[in-house]
């Protein structure tokens, strides 16, 4: 399969998923609570209706490929290729009607992301990289992703989620880098790791992320230039403590603060 192939493989992806999302966006859907007595952890027939689709197209087109996804149990997780789906990205916004959120499918090759997309099909924006390079297409074109400079943390936007989503711990060394940045904002899920790579935010920091949430975005963040490690420094993000910036400058400022809180 060539890298022409691929790209397109994966915007057919994109293509089902949203057709199967758009129906239900802004109407009075059913929503479950996932939580069993914990944080609020909405999902809706949207989030299901979506996953499957893109399920039953990679098994069509590749049935030695795994695939783990938010909503269904694991299928092959140990196959040299293994997608990675996350349906709704930012469901509680997306129950609020807000267009802050995503469908995230990312590919990782024996374990290691390679490819990812950030689909919002009711803005019809796509964001997509290999980890080389990335791509927007949407309603303001097609161009080249690219972070930008920022020379350290006084001078960065910030997002993250939620610092309410933090433990306590983790909470207090993210308020001292938050006091540090020119701008911190609230909100927004995935489309935060996609306004790094378009060179509109400098730094995310967030916690209790799973495997869903992030690695279809690491080839995007990469592929635009920009670092995303884990609160230690290190490429293994399965601690679900996310660091990612645009600017190496900003990226180590920001662990040493986290290091040292």
């Amino acid at each position: 399969m060539s890298a022409v192939d691929f790209e397109s493989f994966v915007h057919e992806l994109a293509n089902v998923s949203g057709q199967a999302i758009l129906p239900f966006f802004r109407t009075a859907l059913g929503v479950e609570d996932k939580s069993r007595g914990t944080a609020f952890d909405p999902v809706t027939a949207a989030d299901r209706a979506a996953e499957q689709a893109m399920r039953t197209l990679i098994r069509r087109t590749f049935p030695s490929h795994g695939v783990r996804g938010e909503e269904f149990p694991d299928d092959s997780p140990d196959a040299d290729f293994v997608w990675i789906l996350d349906p709704i990205d930012g469901t509680k916004s997306f129950i609020a009607g807000l267009p802050a959120w995503g469908t995230l499918i990312g590919l990782c090759r024996e374990g290691r992301p390679c490819y990812g997309m950030m689909h919002q099909p009711f803005i019809r924006e796509r964001f997509y990289g290999d980890g080389a390079s990335a791509r927007y297409r949407g309603p303001a074109g097609e161009r080249r992703l690219a972070v930008r400079a920022c020379a350290g943390l006084e001078e960065a936007i910030m997002l993250t989620t939620s610092p309410l989503l933090m433990n306590e711990a983790d909470r207090a060394r993210y308020v001292e880098v938050e006091r540090r940045v020119r701008l911190p904002r609230y909100g927004g899920d995935c489309y935060a790791y996609c306004m790094v790579a378009a060179g509109h935010v400098d730094l995310v920091v967030e916690t209790n992320l799973k495997p869903y949430d992030i690695l279809p975005l690491v080839p995007i963040i990469e592929g635009a230039g920009g670092v995303v490690t884990s609160w230690e420094g290190e490429s293994d993000l399965s601690s679900g403590r996310v660091v990612v910036a645009g600017d190496r400058r900003v990226h180590e400022a920001a662990l040493a603060v986290l290091q040292n809180a």
